[in-house]
């Protein structure tokens, strides 16, 4: 089983400022040690580490970490990609054998659209010819661009984090049900089953809150085309790792034993190269 989706920090207050009162709990560090701690007893035998910082050394942070830890499969960096010098800042990294793609916080820029920038998608395009991912993290709004951003880069692989954020609290599934069975018309996109309970109320949420997003997105992408993460340690501010563990077995029960091994390892095996 692979966890397609955790993060590492050493908690600085400047550098997480998403980090905010309502996310007490997740001001310290949280390292490799811990998270060995959480997966005890899981079956989760490998992880990919995904950035949570907008600065080149965090791509370095994560490396370092994978270097000292054969449990980290794989790392999403971060890069500059609207740099001028964006070719040679990934090639600093290319050799590295764990890292297998970068991610942007997109849905922190002010600008909806700013992943439709001329400078954004010249530096996009370079990371396919290098082999490399490209993970999108956006909330439900910013669908409709992640769709033309996919369309202008057909050879790229994409993997949308969270299943796109919907907004899970307020029980809206529309649009984002019709968008994101657009977006898995494209088939070089794949979707993490991840990030949902903190779309949902943090307090009381239950599966049953979380049974028709999960449902759509099987529907759209296909088990082939999904994969498990956890958001670990974000998601300990709505009930922890092992909730969210034991809630995704539950509602994905339904699929048959190789449709969810898709879910729990092949896809995530597969895109990331793992």
């Amino acid at each position: 089983m692979i966890d397609a989706h955790h993060h590492f920090w050493h908690y600085q207050p400047q550098q997480f400022p998403w980090i905010n009162g309502t996310m007490t709990v997740l001001q310290r560090d949280f390292l490799a040690a811990d998270m060995h701690a959480e997966l005890v007893g899981t079956g989760i035998t490998g992880v990919v580490s995904v950035q949570a910082r907008q600065i080149t050394e965090e791509t370095d942070f994560l490396l370092a970490q994978a270097d000292q830890n054969p449990l980290i499969r794989g790392v999403v960096g971060w890069a500059p990609l609207i740099a001028a010098d964006v070719q040679e800042k990934l090639e600093n990294y290319a050799h590295h054998p764990k890292l297998k793609g970068y991610r942007h916080v997109l849905h922190d820029e002010l600008d909806d659209q700013y992943m439709l920038r001329a400078d954004f998608n010249a530096g996009l395009s370079r990371l396919a010819p290098l082999g490399l991912c490209y993970d999108i993290l956006i909330f439900a709004r910013h669908l409709p661009f992640a769709i033309e951003l996919v369309d202008r880069h057909p050879d790229q692989i994409f993997i949308l984090d969270h299943v796109g954020k919907p907004d899970i609290q307020n029980k809206r599934i529309e649009p984002w049900k019709r968008n994101m069975a657009s977006l898995a018309e494209r088939p070089n996109v794949v979707c993490k089953l991840s990030g949902m309970v903190t779309q949902a109320d943090w307090a009381a949420w239950t599966p049953a809150d979380l049974e028709p997003y999960v449902d759509a997105v099987l529907d759209s992408f296909g088990p082939n085309r999904m994969m498990f993460g956890s958001d670990w340690p974000v998601c300990i501010v709505a009930g922890g790792y092992r909730r969210w563990i034991d809630t995704a077995k539950s509602l994905t029960e339904k699929l048959s034993a190789d449709e969810g091994n898709w879910v729990w390892h092949r896809t995530a095996t597969t895109t990331y190269r793992l």
